[in-house]
């Protein structure tokens, strides 16, 4: 599972050898810092894997962590909102994946489109 939140981007996986936890991990320890202190857990630092840091979480804690940034949605826009969060550099890289993401948008809204305009 993939986070975006205000305070930045993890990727949640249950590995087969830690079946017991969430492993969440992130590019920046920026973004990994309010779950692992949410958690009491350390970061551990993974030079060699695809996410350079990871912490090891109870699944109940990563859940109520994910239910508390939701909870915290008080903005009507996302990106706005990360750029006074985590900056300028953090979204462009978000803009970047809301384009990426547009390439994956079926017909329906071409098709809604067209009806509007008939």
């Amino acid at each position: 599972m993939w986070v975006f939140s205000g305070t930045g981007f993890v990727s949640a996986v249950r590995k087969t050898d830690r079946p017991d936890v969430i492993t969440v991990r992130s590019r920046d320890r920026k973004s990994l810092e309010p779950l692992a202190s949410r958690a009491n857990v350390e970061i551990k630092v993974s030079p060699y894997g695809d996410y350079p840091y990871r912490a090891f979480v109870e699944p109940a804690v990563f859940t109520e962590w994910v239910g508390e940034q939701t909870n915290g949605i008080d903005y009507d826009n996302f990106k706005n909102q990360v750029s006074l969060t985590r900056g300028h550099q953090y979204t462009r890289a978000l803009h970047d994946v809301w384009a990426a993401m547009l390439e994956t948008e079926d017909a329906t809204r071409e098709q809604l489109i067209a009806k509007q305009n008939n």
